[in-house]
Order: C-alpha cells, then structure tokens, then sequence
C-alpha cells in the first residue's frame, strides 16, 4: 500500500480466492486501507471513515482497533492503513495466521500473513522504492519480488492491483481472482490497461473530447 502524490495504490495477492474484492479499500483523496486474515471488509471501510475525518492514520487505527464492536475478534485481524501524511501503521492481533511480519516507510506500508519469512514485506518495499514507471508498474514489480522471494508459504492463487487518483473511482482496478500464477496474470492485465486508463478518464469526465473505443460499432 503506497502513497504517490495524490494517488493511493494497493496490491496484494493470496493462496485464497479473489482477495482483493475483500482487501483492498480505497478513497481519492482520503488513503487506502486494508483488511486482512480471516478477513472483515467492513474495517476497511470503518478505517478509511476515520481517515476521512481526521486525517490521521494512527489514530484511525487505534479507534477501529479500540471499538467495543470489534473487541472479540480484533485478535484475529491484520489492518493496514494509510492517509495524506506520514509512514503507514500496521495492527497484527494475536491470533494473525502463521508467519507474520510488517514494513513501514514514509508513503507506504506491507503486511502479510501465512509468510515464508518475516523478510517478505521488507522485500516488497525495497522492491517498490528500487523500482520505476507509473504506479501500477512499480507496485506490481514490488508484488512479483515479495513472490520470487518466498511470498507465502504455499502457493499463491489471486492477487489484484487498485489505485485512485483525482476522480471519485479507481482509475485502475485489475484482478485475477484464481489462477496457478495470479501475479503473473496481473502484469499481462496491466500491460493491457495501462496505455488506456487515462483514455477511460477522460471518457467518464468527457465523453464527447475522449479517444474512440476503435471496436466494431464505435461512432
């Protein structure tokens, strides 16, 4: 999960199926959020409503994490968040599944569960800051080093890749919900979408000036 000016980015990949339909949450504007092991979506959305009162990320973590609602099963969560300003901020409750480690920087945070190693968000995160392009490439450059290194302990079936920017909708929204190399799959998405995906902008803030679709039926 990454900050890069005013853009959040999230990518993320599971032995599970379709994980980031259930992980990764995000608001233009606001920051990104994640809810993971034995998953509960809506403290994803609980963390991004926080972030978009206050702006602050430890704070927006603490409250999530501290509401009586969640005390029975906040042990078995892993939360990530992160806003506007600062490093990210990580909880790990006790009953987080397998080998489990975090990384934090300035602009960015990874966590993972069910690990080879305690090494592998680390990796991520090196990976990412070495790495160059748009977003998009460098987070799945990242993902594809986090795997090479030993990523989960088992294989890994789905994985997806989200950003927003300055629209109200994710100008990037890839996923492979099972396959036998999901991060894989999701480069090849990519290198599809990433030449249009200011095209599809322009399209929903003004059809009439946006490119053609260049397909059979198209006026």
């Amino acid at each position: 999960m990454v900050r890069d000016g005013e853009r959040f980015g999230i990518a993320v990949s599971s032995s599970s199926p379709a994980v980031a339909a259930r992980v990764a949450h995000l608001r233009p504007g606001v920051g990104a959020a994640a809810s993971q092991n034995v998953t509960d979506p809506t403290l994803g959305t609980s963390l991004l409503a926080e972030l978009a009162d206050h702006g602050d990320a430890e704070r927006a973590l603490a409250a999530v994490t501290g509401a009586a609602r969640n005390a029975r099963s906040i042990v078995h969560r892993q939360l990530t968040v992160l806003g506007r300003s600062g490093p990210g901020v990580v909880h790990s409750g006790a009953h987080t599944l397998g080998k489990h480690a975090s990384a934090t920087a300035e602009g960015a945070v990874a966590a993972g569960n069910m690990l080879c190693g305690e090494h592998i968000p680390g990796v991520l995160l090196d990976a990412y800051s070495a790495a160059s392009g748009e977003l998009e490439e460098r987070l799945v450059t990242a993902l594809k080093a986090a795997v090479e290194a030993g990523g989960e302990e088992g294989p890994v079936h789905s994985a997806g890749l989200a950003v927003v920017a300055d629209v109200e909708w994710r100008v990037t929204d890839l996923r492979v919900d099972w396959a036998d190399d999901p991060v894989d799959r999701l480069a090849e998405l990519l290198a599809v979408w990433l030449p249009q995906r200011d095209d599809y902008v322009r399209r929903g803030l003004d059809p009439a000036s946006a490119p053609s679709y260049g397909v059979p039926g198209d006026r």
